[in-house]
């Protein structure tokens, strides 16, 4: 059986970053009482988390059953601006995540799995087999909540490095080659 960090409502759940941008380590934190548990993930993930997120409580919200249920945005006394909290100490990596809705308890329930490498599969096996993960997050959210979650997930996206104007592309401290300029940096006409 794996160890699961349960946390059904917690107190705090948000998605925070640790470092400068560009070299940032992302990070999903839950807390009920003096028990903080910090799962690290890449950016990308956090991003799909946070729109799946936001989705799901669209559809939840357009359902005949839970009208009035979900907030169309993160109500202002859910939303949380501070900091991780310390020490963070990183459980695992997160791998697989799962999202869904649960209509009985009417919440948002997030699932988060280690990252592990997977078996390869050979000639004569059908598929790999999956070990069993030795522990798991689950974060089962209030509605308001999840919107204020996804608010703050997005902003914490926001924070990090300028994108260029033309290619898109994330931009260093440093400088930053575009692509779309066949390698040279733009200047400003003097």
């Amino acid at each position: 059986m794996p160890i699961v960090h349960g946390f059904d409502p917690p107190e705090r759940f948000v998605a925070g970053t640790v470092g400068e941008p560009g070299s940032r380590t992302f990070f999903l934190q839950a807390r009920s009482g003096p028990r903080i548990v910090s799962v690290a993930l890449e950016k990308q993930q956090v991003a799909a988390l946070a729109e799946r997120v936001d989705e799901l409580l669209d559809e939840v919200m357009t359902s005949e059953s839970t009208e009035g249920l979900v907030p169309a945005v993160a109500p202002v006394a859910l939303e949380d601006g501070a900091p991780l909290e310390q020490p963070i100490e990183e459980e695992f990596r997160a791998g697989t995540m799962t999202l869904s809705w649960d209509p009985d308890d009417e919440r948002v329930v997030i699932e988060v799995f280690p990252f592990v490498e997977t078996a390869v599969v050979g000639p004569d096996q059908d598929e790999a087999d999956e070990p069993e993960p030795d522990e798991m997050m689950l974060v089962r959210l209030e509605p308001g909540t999840a919107r204020a979650f996804v608010k703050r997930t997005e902003q914490v996206l926001e924070a990090g490095r300028p994108s260029c104007p033309f290619c898109g592309i994330a931009v260093d401290p440093d400088g930053h080659l575009c692509v779309r300029a066949n390698g040279f940096k733009r200047r400003d006409p003097a």
